[in-house]
C-alpha cells in the first residue's frame, strides 16, 4: 500500500498515461488503497491541470485525454531515451522542421536524465547514422542545448567563434534566438563588444558557456529572428529576387514554407504568389520549392528557371 501521497499520485498519473481506460476497482489494487481514495486522487489530478475523463457504469473507469493544455508528462528509461536520441539526430543536422523548440525540449529533457540514461543516449546516438536530405554541417547537440538554455533563460552567452577566413574570436553576446534554414542552424544575438546585433553560424561556434548574467532581452530591428536572419543573409552573400506562383491556398503553402524565405501573397483565384529574396545556391532552392508538394511556376529569374530544368531531367533519368 503507498501511503505517501505524493508518490501514489505520480504512481497514478504513470498508470493512466497509458493508452488504455483503467477500471476503478483495478486502479485502487495497483495502489493498495480505497476506491474512494481513488476517486479523491483522480481530483487532485484535475486540481493540477491533468484532463482525466471518467466513464459511468457498475465499474466505472478513467483514463487521460487530450486537455486545453499540455500537463507535465511522466517518462519511462526507455522512452526518455528514445525522445532524447530522436531529438539529438534531428537537431544535429537542422532538418527541416526541427526548430528552437524541440532544442529547448531536449535540453530541458537531458538536464534532468540520469547519467546511466544520458550514457545510453549518447552510446546510441554513436551507433546510428542519421539520413538527411540536407548538405549543412552536422552540430553537436550539447553545443544547441546549451545556447537554448541561455536563450530561455535570458543569460550572456560566453564562445569562440571562427568567421569565413579563419579567423577566431571571442564573443559575448545576449543570445535572442536559434534559427533553422533547413541546412545550418544560426544564432542571432545581440553582441556586446561590437554594440549590434549580429547572426552567427552555430557549426562556426565553439566552446559556448552560459554565464549567468541575466539580461533583459531587447526589441529585435525587425519583427521576427527569421526575417532579421534572411535580411542579414542578404546584406552578407550575393543575392538574387525569385518570384513562384503556386496553384494552391496561402495558408497551405505558408504551412510548410520556412519563414525565412517569406511569406506567400494570397490571389483572388485561390492561388498564391511567393515574391522574396534568397542568397542560397539557384539550384538548392529549386529543391526546396519542388519539396513542397504543391503545383507551381516560376515566373522569375532564368537562373532558378535553368536549375529546375536541370533538377526536372536528372529525376526523370533517374526514373527511367
Amino acid at each position: 500500500m503507498t501511503t505517501d501521497t505524493p508518490a501514489r499520485l505520480l504512481q497514478l498519473l504513470s498508470l493512466l498515461q497509458t493508452p488504455r481506460e483503467w477500471p476503478g476497482g483495478e486502479l485502487a489494487e495497483r495502489l493498495g488503497v480505497s476506491r474512494r481514495t481513488v476517486r479523491r486522487d483522480i481530483d487532485r489530478l484535475r486540481e493540477l491541470g491533468y484532463p482525466v475523463q471518467a466513464t459511468m457504469g457498475a465499474e466505472g473507469g478513467y483514463r487521460l485525454v487530450a486537455g486545453k493544455a499540455m500537463p507535465p508528462l511522466l517518462l519511462d528509461d526507455e522512452e526518455a531515451v528514445a525522445i532524447a536520441v530522436g531529438l539529438r539526430a534531428g537537431a544535429g543536422h537542422a532538418l527541416e522542421g526541427v526548430d528552437e523548440a524541440s532544442v529547448r525540449a531536449l535540453a530541458k529533457l537531458e538536464q534532468v536524465l540520469p547519467s546511466r540514461l544520458r550514457h545510453r543516449v549518447t552510446t546510441l546516438q554513436a551507433a546510428t547514422t542519421a539520413l538527411t536530405s540536407g548538405d549543412g554541417p552536422s552540430i553537436a547537440p550539447e553545443t544547441l542545448t546549451v545556447i537554448a538554455s541561455a536563450v530561455a533563460g535570458h543569460e550572456r552567452l560566453r564562445f569562440s567563434y571562427r568567421a569565413a577566413d579563419g579567423t577566431e574570436t571571442r564573443r559575448v553576446c545576449e543570445p535572442y534566438r536559434l534559427v533553422s534554414t533547413g541546412r545550418r542552424w544560426y544564432l542571432v544575438a545581440y553582441d556586446l563588444d561590437r554594440a549590434d546585433w549580429r547572426t552567427f553560424r552555430v557549426d562556426r561556434l565553439s566552446d559556448p558557456f552560459a554565464t549567468g548574467l541575466r539580461f533583459t532581452p531587447r526589441e529585435l530591428p525587425t519583427g521576427s529572428a527569421a526575417e532579421y536572419l534572411r535580411r542579414s543573409m542578404q546584406r552578407q552573400q550575393q543575392s538574387y529576387d525569385f518570384e513562384v506562383r503556386f496553384d494552391a491556398p496561402a495558408d497551405r503553402v505558408a504551412a510548410r514554407l520556412p519563414a525565412w524565405l517569406g511569406a506567400p501573397e494570397p490571389l483572388p483565384d485561390g492561388t498564391c504568389r511567393l515574391r522574396s529574396t534568397s542568397s542560397d545556391p539557384a539550384d538548392w532552392l529549386a529543391v526546396r520549392l519542388a519539396m513542397l508538394g504543391f503545383p507551381y511556376k516560376i515566373e522569375q529569374p532564368t537562373t532558378l528557371k535553368e536549375a529546375t530544368q536541370t533538377l526536372a531531367t536528372r529525376l526523370t533519368r533517374a526514373a527511367t
